[in-house]
């Protein structure tokens, strides 16, 4: 195997699953295990003062090697996995696909007919699950391609080129992944996260997104004497979810188009708690999607008593468009580099948000690669091992071209 597959296999076997809903940052210490390997590896291949800080996060840098004044280039990943299906014990296998179907094991099978952008890999080695676990391409493989890349300019110096620096996040995966970073100490004037989906995608438009926590409270009575005592806190939580529009839900919508997710769903007669995530590309639409929960909130607090209905909304991140625009050659320069190197560029929306979106509002304009991957945070998720080598050279190539090499 080649060495970005040979570290992407090694990474995936550390368990890294953050969590929700935990004050402690990072979320889970098991992050922090594979944190350690990469500083000693990154010691070992002669970067500059690779270290885990408090946090968890690892800060690289690879010295210049050019008398020339160059910009400062970054390149990100997020170390940890989902908390939507288990990360621990991943058996992860090379499989060539025929064109129909991969059975993963047990009665997980990864087929065409279910998934048709895997049409495109007929006859390709796919890197899959057992069914058991996810995969981690979300974002090992961003982080096996990063250390590559670091690897292959220091050992092999095919070019002069400016600083270089390397990050690695934890608790992305909760939307937490740059809290505590250090823009100022991480030092570069730009960067990029490799932490996108199938080879070619370059993104710098994400959604701007909200959470939204409701508290319905109820009151129980015995059902046989209840007629104009009880409130259901369920069915008014259910009434709530109604008044939302119908078709403006992710199971409807695409590119563009934003959404109200009722993620989370718990409660009795007594109290219910409905969690929302509520996004939009669209400032002014995304600001309208908040205003409508915060009416029905109202509405629903006049009809059933002021009191009812408690609710907390905090915006996430916000669309990272208006950061890119002021330093575009980043994208430009991603382009560039996949198109020398015979890949075609596609440019799209994020439907959801990377580190990359928050670090652009903290003074680091930081547009999206991709990393190859699909399906991610599932047991269908797969990376192919041509799209992870290709970006490694990918990464390569930008350097070179932010180092003015003819």
């Amino acid at each position: 195997m080649s060495e970005v597959i040979d570290r992407f296999f090694k990474y995936i076997k550390i368990d890294t699953q953050s969590k929700d809903d935990v004050k402690e940052f990072p979320s889970t210490e098991k992050q922090k295990d594979l944190a350690k390997i990469l500083v000693e590896e990154l010691k070992e291949m002669g970067a500059e003062n690779p270290h885990m800080d408090e946090y968890g996060y690892v800060y690289a840098s690879i010295p210049a090697t050019s008398d020339e004044k160059l910009p400062v280039i970054g390149f990100i990943a997020h170390m940890d996995t989902s908390p939507s299906v288990s990360g621990k014990d991943v058996n992860a296998r090379i499989e060539k696909f025929d064109g129909d179907k991969i059975v993963l094991g047990g009665n997980y099978v990864l087929s065409a007919s279910e998934y048709p952008e895997l049409t495109k890999y007929k006859d390709c080695e796919l890197i899959v699950t057992d069914g058991t676990t996810l995969l981690g391409a979300d974002d090992k493989a961003g982080v096996a391609e990063i250390m590559t890349f670091v690897n292959r300019l220091i050992k092999d110096k095919p070019f002069k080129h400016g600083e270089i620096k390397i990050a690695f996040t934890p608790d992305e995966e909760v939307g937490r992944g740059v809290d505590f970073f250090d823009v100022k100490k991480f030092g570069a004037d730009y960067a990029y996260t490799v932490d996108g989906g199938e080879l070619g995608e370059i993104e710098y438009e994400n959604f701007n997104a909200a959470s939204f926590r409701l508290t319905i409270h109820g009151k129980n009575i015995h059902p046989g004497s209840a007629k104009g005592k009880m409130k259901n806190a369920i069915l008014m939580g259910m009434e709530f979810q109604n008044m939302l529009p119908v078709f403006e839900n992710p199971a409807f919508t695409e590119k563009y188009e934003g959404f109200y997710h009722l993620d989370g769903f718990n409660g009795d007669v007594e109290k219910a708690e409905l969690v929302y995530i509520i996004r939009d590309h669209d400032m002014d639409k995304f600001k309208a999607k908040k205003c409508r929960v915060e009416k029905i909130c109202a509405y629903m607090n006049e009809k059933y008593g002021e009191g009812t209905f408690e609710y907390t909304l905090k915006d996430s991140y916000y669309n990272m468009k208006e950061k890119v625009l002021e330093q575009f050659h980043l994208v430009e320069n991603a382009k560039k580099a996949m198109i020398d190197l015979g890949v075609e560029p596609k440019v799209i929306p994020i439907r959801g948000g990377t580190d990359g979106a928050r670090l652009s509002f903290m003074g680091l304009p930081c547009p999206n690669l991709c990393t190859g991957g699909a399906n991610f945070h599932g047991r269908f998720e797969y990376v192919p091992v041509k799209s992870m080598e290709k970006i490694t050279d990918i990464l390569m190539e930008i350097t070179k071209i932010y180092s003015n090499v003819k």
